[in-house]
């Protein structure tokens, strides 16, 4: 541009600004040329006394080919018009380009209107414009009239009818026209080949797609790193992931793109340790990068690894995008770290990040699931514009925290206003929870009744368990049997096992032995069954079955599974089991773990008095604290609690094994605080 500017400067000196042929050139150069500067020939224009036709083609085809000023091509077409130039078929093609962009689409009906007028409607590169404009409206029956109606189609032609083919995710016919081109003698040229390798990415058609590799390695059709990227694309989405390697491997220069589908497909399959490994093998790596491998992740359960992973990518400057945020987001639900998740949200207030919904969403569910209850009503009342997820999610932190009437006011909310929300599956999941929770038999037979008959939703058998789960936690075992016997479908194991749940609750022996038989049928293996059964048995006091289950556990070989706990301190989360050798200091935590025990026997032998007890309760805190505070890890101790909660607390969460919960079988740890180091 430098020299441009300096050829400008001689134009004027030399007197040569009434030279429009010049001038012209000028401005077509800094409008067109990707060395240009469309201000600069725009600077120019507005100099002029009468711009000429050329002129205005020039800076509405650089207006069109813009990132963000399309509208200023159909603005400059106006005021062409309007000074009595007419337009050509240089003009409206990239007219109609800037109304796709702008989603204008009565301009670009009218503008083609316009042509028909002039007598260059028919024209190939005109009509080829109004396909494209049709396409990007979504409108394929309008852009194939169009394009049926082209007496002599080009390249552009065919590709941009295959292009919103492929868009629209209709294979059928985008190969249909694949097969007429080749049937005319046509060649396809790269975009052709994006194009089909997309839709058969969209619709999982592996076959069509190796159809489509197969021609380009039988015609020699010349291939870029673009259709490499896309060829290795539809591989990868579509599962074949010995041929996606192979295609990896044939890309001579790897860029950030190839890199990233590599990673994303070993991740959408589980294949963590490779997805990983081709992940450090990355030369640059993108925000997209670290989005797949910190959301496989998450996927996967390794909260530690996704943490980790995080700070490692904070560390190299890569700015986390809201997918990286919601990623994180999610770990921090899962594990219930509220400190994470509040490093988060600062992170959004502090850098001025305007949240979508969907960042929203995920704020509500983590300070939910962390115990924060308050926290995350306050973000929903203050969202601007809410989705049916928006509430789905507050229902369900409603019914988590067992505030069941108040889940049962938001969804008749939802229904209210303007701006009513239909709800969903999901929506009555969460609802149906809520009064189990809470007790709400009545609201939770009524709304089950209407689910099908006002809402239209379907019962699934999601919310067949949630009703048995209901009947059966309020003494209503009989109901429930009865519900599952109208049920349309076989009932799971987590049917059964919510009513084996109700079964212990109350005593119900008879019942429990009767479903026996079905559970150990849908998983002979679960341990958590047998440990459920055992339980009902031990509070029954049938000490003979319990000696029996346990027999047959051995038998079978099944073990009762370990307990995994998480601590979090000083920002640092532990992972521990019972009689956990693994970590550094475990020597030193045992040692003071056994004083702790001979403290507190010797205290009980000495004085049984509650007094007494209280005090050595209050000497165990104390000795507790000193403990943390010199080795940096504490053990909390474990209880049962309903697993249908999935309450995360503040800075501890234990994952058990539990005989308890009546729709699973896993064990949540005690809702304690561990004792915090003081500060220095």
């Amino acid at each position: 541009m430098n020299q441009i500017k300096q050829v400008h400067a001689q134009i004027i000196l030399q007197g040569l600004t009434n030279q429009s042929l010049t001038l012209g050139k000028l401005i077509a150069f800094c409008a067109v040329n990707h060395a240009g500067n469309l201000e600069y020939a725009q600077l120019v224009f507005d100099q002029l006394k009468e711009p000429n036709k050329f002129m205005y083609n020039s800076l509405i085809r650089g207006y069109s080919n813009s990132d963000n000023n399309q509208v200023k091509a159909v603005l400059l077409y106006r005021e062409m018009v309007n000074m009595g130039h007419s337009p050509n078929e240089f003009t409206l093609p990239f007219v109609l380009k800037a109304c796709a962009f702008q989603s204008m689409y009565w301009v670009a009906v009218l503008v083609h209107g316009h042509g028909i007028k002039l007598g260059i409607g028919s024209q190939v590169c005109v009509q080829n414009g109004l396909i494209n404009v049709y396409v990007v409206r979504g409108l394929l029956l309008n852009a194939r009239k169009v394009f049926d109606g082209i007496s002599d189609r080009t390249l552009v032609s065919w590709n941009s009818m295959i292009g919103g083919y492929s868009k629209m995710g209709c294979f059928k016919e985008a190969f249909l026209l694949f097969k007429e081109m080749r049937e005319l003698g046509l060649e396809l040229d790269g975009f052709s080949l994006v194009s089909l390798l997309s839709v058969c990415s969209q619709n999982r058609e592996l076959n069509l797609g190796r159809f489509v590799h197969l021609y380009m390695e039988v015609t020699g059709v010349q291939i870029d790193l673009i259709v490499m990227n896309a060829l290795l694309d539809m591989y990868a989405k579509c599962g074949d992931l010995g041929s996606a390697q192979i295609v990896f491997e044939r890309i001579p220069n790897k860029n950030v793109v190839s890199w990233t589908t590599m990673v994303s497909a070993y991740a959408k399959h589980r294949f963590v340790e490779y997805a990983r490994e081709i992940f450090d093998m990355m030369p640059v790596k993108n925000v997209v990068s670290w989005n797949s491998m910190i959301s496989c992740y998450v996927r996967e359960g390794c909260c530690k690894e996704a943490f980790d992973l995080f700070h490692e990518m904070c560390e190299t400057r890569v700015v986390p995008d809201e997918a990286t945020l919601v990623c994180v987001l999610s770990a921090c639900s899962q594990v219930g770290d509220l400190v994470m998740g509040e490093k988060v949200h600062n992170y959004v207030r502090t850098n001025d990040i305007i949240p979508s919904v969907t960042l929203r969403n995920a704020l509500i569910d983590m300070y939910a699931k962390c115990g924060s209850l308050g926290i995350a009503m306050d973000i929903f009342n203050e969202m601007p514009e809410r989705n049916l997820v928006s509430w789905n999610v507050v229902i369900g932190a409603l019914a988590l925290h067992g505030h069941g009437l108040r889940a049962v006011e938001l969804f008749e909310e939802m229904q209210a206003g303007r701006n009513r929300i239909w709800p969903d599956e999901f929506t009555f999941m969460g609802l149906l929870s809520a009064c189990s929770h809470s007790g709400l038999v009545d609201e939770g037979r009524y709304y089950f009744e209407r689910m099908e008959t006002f809402f239209g939703v379907s019962h699934e058998i999601e919310h067949y368990a949630c009703m048995v789960d209901l009947f059966g936690r309020w003494g209503l075992v009989e109901e429930a049997v009865r519900l599952i016997g109208g049920m349309p479908m076989k009932p799971d194991v987590v049917v059964w096992g919510a009513l084996l749940g109700a079964c212990r609750i109350h005593a119900n022996v008879e019942i429990g032995k009767l479903i026996l038989k079905q559970l150990l049928e849908l998983e002979p293996n679960s341990s958590g069954l047998y440990v459920l059964l055992s339980n009902l048995f031990c509070e029954s006091h049938r000490w003979e079955d319990v000696k029996n289950i346990r027999k047959l556990m051995n038998d079978s070989g099944i073990i009762k599974c370990r307990a995994i706990s998480f601590i979090e301190i000083e920002g640092r989360v532990y992972e521990f089991m019972v009689d956990e050798k693994g970590h550094e200091t475990s020597s030193n935590i045992y040692t003071m773990l056994d004083q702790l025990t001979d403290q507190l026997r010797s205290a009980f032998r000495a004085s049984r008095k509650p007094a007494f007890e209280i005090k050595v309760i209050g000497e165990l805190i104390d000795v507790n604290s000193q403990m943390e505070l010199h080795q940096g890890v504490i053990a909390a101790g474990d209880h049962e609690a309903s697993s249908s909660n999935n309450k995360a607390n503040k800075n501890f969460q234990e994952t058990k094994e539990s005989s308890e919960s009546p729709t699973s079988f896993r064990k949540r740890s005690r809702k304690g605080v561990p004792v915090r180091s003081p500060s220095k």
